[in-house]
């Protein structure tokens, strides 16, 4: 047999086990259809699995290797790959750590695997694996991929260290995610015109891959990147509704997975954006160029030379911040470092020009079942000092409702013009007001891996993590 019909035949072979991979996974895991079916498989000459969150690259002398070892192996490589496009771990800010990120995610994702139990996706690395996962998942909670890259950012493995784990729990080419988007765009071509070329009868039609857009294979303005980031991010969601019924009848074996689920597809908060919707009409030293006339304006220069028979506008009614109440709940739960350094954030939003005013009247408030302290912050040098000489106080229980019937008495005596927001910031372990303030309110709270956080109808509940704070 000639070296072509070798080379057509393992190509066979190897898009026959790709299949059976996909289809065994299937038939075990059915609320997985729509992510099992999303990835085009097509051959690569690379000498591992690679994707790009559309397309799966393979090599088949590395598959067909694979196979031979064990015949499971493919099976859950496949699952392997396809958890990483479902937590959209190739999704990720340029400044990433790769060598923490690559192991993070691949030691979260067999983790996983393993703990579905399935005949179908067990191998003998399970057995290499499993001391370090015991090891880690005593000391990293939730055992989520973000959690374990800031272990291994504070931990970080030596250099052989790292070595042997990467080669314990690899099995995909993470190199793709680190490219800029236009190397990952010209890598997404080659994948697709590989997928034309082997004939592939899935390799386009389907709704958002890359062949339904333009004759590039990219819509505008959507970049890439940005349109599969959103793919993934509608299969993981429905996911989760899936998986509720399918841990109905498998136990705790996806525990894992659902912790990872609610992990990535938790809301995001910008807080700065947030803080900017408590802004309030004031007038502001500006030209209103929205107002302006130009052609007045033009007009006079060519009638009189260098007279406009208009001037601009001095004022312009701009959105800023003055008036609100930061409420810090100082019970014994809530840390005063982490208050320190919500305070700070806030202020350092607040020092933006664009949203500041020269003068504010700001409140903060410190409860915990009783009122303890409430300093007026009425300019920067004012919030300079009161960070400087902050001292908390009460670290009793914990009420809401005091500051609110505070601030409701400083409002009826005056106390503020126009109060359009108080930010509460707690453990969320308190007594709610029963009736809606005059005033919009948001509950901050920690991510503490549970969220089950609950707030009034009428509250915003946002929920940081430390390292956003």
């Amino acid at each position: 047999m000639d070296q072509e019909k070798i080379k057509q035949k393992k190509s066979q072979l190897a898009g026959e086990v790709i299949r059976l991979a996909r289809n065994t996974l299937l038939v075990h895991l059915r609320f997985l259809d729509m992510a099992l079916s999303r990835l085009i498989p097509v051959e690569t000459d690379l000498t591992h699995y690679v994707t790009d969150g559309l397309y799966l690259g393979y090599d088949p002398d590395f598959v067909l290797q694979r196979y031979k070892q064990e015949q499971n192996t493919p099976v859950r490589d496949y699952l392997h790959v396809v958890f990483h496009c479902i937590f959209r771990h190739m999704f990720i800010h340029h400044a990433t750590d790769q060598d923490c990120w690559d192991l993070a995610c691949d030691v979260a994702v067999e983790k996983m695997i393993t703990e579905f139990g399935l005949h179908a996706v067990s191998s003998s690395r399970e057995e290499k694996q499993k001391e370090v996962l015991d090891d880690l998942s005593a000391k990293v909670k939730p055992f989520t991929a973000e959690a374990l890259y800031r272990f291994f950012l504070d931990h970080r493995p030596e250099e052989d260290e790292l070595a042997v784990l990467q080669k314990m729990f690899a099995v995909d080419d993470h190199s793709i995610w680190y490219l800029p988007p236009e190397e990952r765009r010209l890598i997404t071509l080659q994948l697709r015109a590989s997928a034309s070329d082997s004939g592939n009868p899935t390799a386009g039609g389907e709704d958002g891959d890359p062949q339904t857009d333009n004759e590039e294979g990219f819509s505008e303005p959507m970049p890439y990147s940005s349109r599969a980031e959103q793919i993934w991010s509608d299969i993981s969601r429905r996911m989760q509704e899936d998986l509720q019924n399918f841990t109905k009848s498998r136990g705790t074996e996806s525990g894992s997975m659902m912790v990872n689920l609610a992990e990535v597809n938790r809301e995001r908060y910008d807080y700065s954006a947030f803080l900017k919707k408590f802004a309030v009409l004031g007038e502001v030293m500006k030209i209103n160029d929205e107002e302006f006339d130009y052609v007045y304006y033009t007009y006079g220069l060519q009638l009189y030379e260098k007279m406009p028979l208009v001037e601009p506008l001095e004022y312009k009614d701009e959105k800023r911040i003055r008036e609100f109440v930061i409420a810090i709940d100082t019970s014994g739960s809530t840390y005063g470092d982490l208050v320190q350094r919500f305070l700070q954030k806030t202020y350092n939003i607040l020092q933006d020009s664009e949203s500041f005013f020269s003068k504010i009247n700001v409140h903060i408030i410190q409860c915990d079942a009783d009122i303890q302290d409430d300093t007026v912050i009425t300019c920067r040098e004012d919030f300079d000092n009161y960070l400087k000489t902050m001292k908390l106080r009460g670290f009793g229980g914990t009420d809401f409702r005091p500051v609110f019937t505070y601030v409701d008495s400083l409002i009826w005596n005056k106390a503020f013009r126009n109060l359009k927001g108080l930010i509460y910031f707690t453990d969320g372990c308190g007594t709610f007001p029963e009736k809606k303030p005059a005033y919009e309110t948001a509950f901050v709270f920690i991510d503490n891996g549970y969220n089950n956080y609950d707030v009034p109808a009428w509250a915003i509940k946002l929920i940081l993590r430390k390292d956003e704070i």
